[in-house]
């Protein structure tokens, strides 16, 4: 409604600005589903329903494809939403991007180009078409272009990292990367993308370094701890075994004991240290804690599988006696 109406209206002028997503509450998920039954069996509301998957920034597409073409197809209907109409054409043409329906993309950017023929936003989208036919050549220009005029436009650094990562260029995709959170070092989603395209080529301390980054910035999201002690025990080396280990640790502290992940995590971390540790001082406490908190870690995981995957049991079982301090 009158949101939506606002939206269309700055249209042109407004800049892309950095919107934390929020998580669909169990409510919105209840609603849009029965939204969604609704439209699917002929019920009406497609409309309503286009509005709350642009709310929930939820990705529909075929749906959004489907529903919204109808309503853009229908002279009636599409004029009764008045400057909204824009606002249904960019939904429908990214949705239509995503399902590879080209030409309904095209169709419905020509339609923008034509009412907005200087805005950087339709700009983007003509980009994101070119990016669609796989003219990455082209798609680049666009975008370079597009950041002379913005500099700071989030979205379209990482299309760049994107068109990297699907020209097979990982090496490239990490430069940009680099550049874009020299601007914008909170950008936690591009501290894990970087992560993840550096642990593909196994550069493990430069992944190390991005989990480093996230933990400082957010140290009770348990994926982050996790993920560094993975990386950590994959160096190996007695040091980085140890800090695994609390890692995993903290992990475990931060699930309420419910990850069954950084529980195994310990198991091979206890066993590891052991081995390098033979010989060594036995006041070292951080190098002999291993038997304690592996009998614990142990048991916490074959209580897991009991409860969960009791066919599995005998298998986990077996694994753990293996693992011999």
């Amino acid at each position: 409604g009158s949101e939506s109406s606002s939206r269309s209206t700055r249209f042109v002028s407004r800049k892309v600005q950095t919107i934390t997503r929020e998580m669909v509450t169990k409510t919105e998920e209840t609603q849009l589903k029965q939204l969604e039954n609704q439209v699917e069996n002929g019920g009406g509301g497609a409309w309503e329903y286009l509005c709350l998957v642009r709310k929930l920034k939820v990705r529909r597409s075929e749906k959004v494809l489907k529903h919204g073409s109808s309503i853009l197809n229908d002279p009636g209907r599409r004029s009764s939403l008045g400057p909204d109409e824009w606002t249904l054409n960019e939904q429908v043409a990214i949705a239509a991007m995503d399902c590879q329906c080209l030409d309904v993309a095209q169709s419905c950017i020509k339609a923008l180009q034509k009412k907005f023929p200087q805005s950087k936003r339709v700009g983007r989208l003509e980009a994101l078409l070119l990016e669609a036919k796989g003219l990455w050549g082209e798609a680049e220009e666009a975008y370079s272009s597009l950041l002379e005029d913005n500099p700071l436009d989030q979205a379209i650094h990482k299309r760049r990292v994107a068109i990297s990562k699907a020209l097979g260029k990982p090496s490239l995709a990490i430069e940009v990367l680099n550049k874009y959170l020299e601007l914008f070092m909170a950008d936690h989603n591009a501290w894990r993308e970087l992560a993840e395209i550096y642990l593909s080529l196994q550069m493990y301390k430069q992944a190390a370094f991005c989990y480093e980054e996230l933990i400082l910035s957010q140290p009770t999201v348990p994926l982050y701890h996790l993920a560094y002690a993975d990386v950590l025990y994959t160096i190996g080396g007695l040091e980085n075994l140890i800090s695994a280990r609390k890692y995993y640790a903290a992990t475990i502290d931060l699930t309420g004991g419910k990850n069954t992940r950084a529980l195994l995590g310990i198991c091979l971390c206890a066993s590891a240290i052991a081995q390098l540790s033979k010989g060594r001082n036995k006041e070292d406490r951080d190098a002999t804690a291993a038997p304690e908190l592996l009998s614990l870690a142990a048991a916490a995981v074959e209580q897991e599988y009991k409860q969960k995957a009791p066919a599995k049991l005998r298998l986990i079982s077996s694994s753990l006696r293996s693992l011999k301090l």
